[in-house]
């Protein structure tokens, strides 16, 4: 993997550890998909939890793996612009309870019991998407906010 940084000093695996949303871009017949989501970063690949029968994105990546992710963590008041942008290729995996468990805490919480029935009941068509990113581009976007 290679990452490619702009200057600034940019703490990857922090931002990373954050639950922001991710934006998968894919590509179905010569035409570009965008689908946000939600996502691990664990042993250096993005995992994605998907369902082969209300998702369109794992077709799509089966048909053509090759995609990307861009994750934007933004903040108005100081001016905090980060972009971590990922290009690689992606697999659709078999479900794994407890690797999804661990993506869905970051966004819900620990206790399961005030999750949606969405993110607690899951069949066979749920799914994992592995993307192993070839290169990786960090970018301190930020800019300083005016007081007025």
């Amino acid at each position: 993997m290679k990452v490619i940084r702009n200057q600034g000093s940019v703490d990857m695996e922090q931002m990373l550890s954050k639950p922001l949303f991710a934006h998968l871009a894919t590509v179905e017949e010569g035409v570009p998909k965008d689908s946000p989501v939600w996502f691990l970063w664990e042993e250096e690949h993005i995992w994605i939890l998907g369902s082969t029968s209300a998702d369109r994105f794992p077709h799509r990546l089966k048909q053509n793996p090759t995609c990307a992710i861009g994750i934007i963590d933004y903040e108005k008041a100081t001016g905090k612009v980060i972009h971590i942008g990922f290009r690689g290729e992606a697999s659709v995996e078999p479900f794994d309870s407890e690797r999804a468990n661990r993506l869905l805490r970051r966004y819900l919480g620990p206790n399961t019991d005030t999750w949606d029935s969405r993110f607690t009941t899951f069949d066979e068509q749920t799914i994992l998407v592995r993307v192993k990113p070839e290169t990786v581009v960090v970018r301190d976007q930020s800019y300083k906010v005016q007081i007025t």
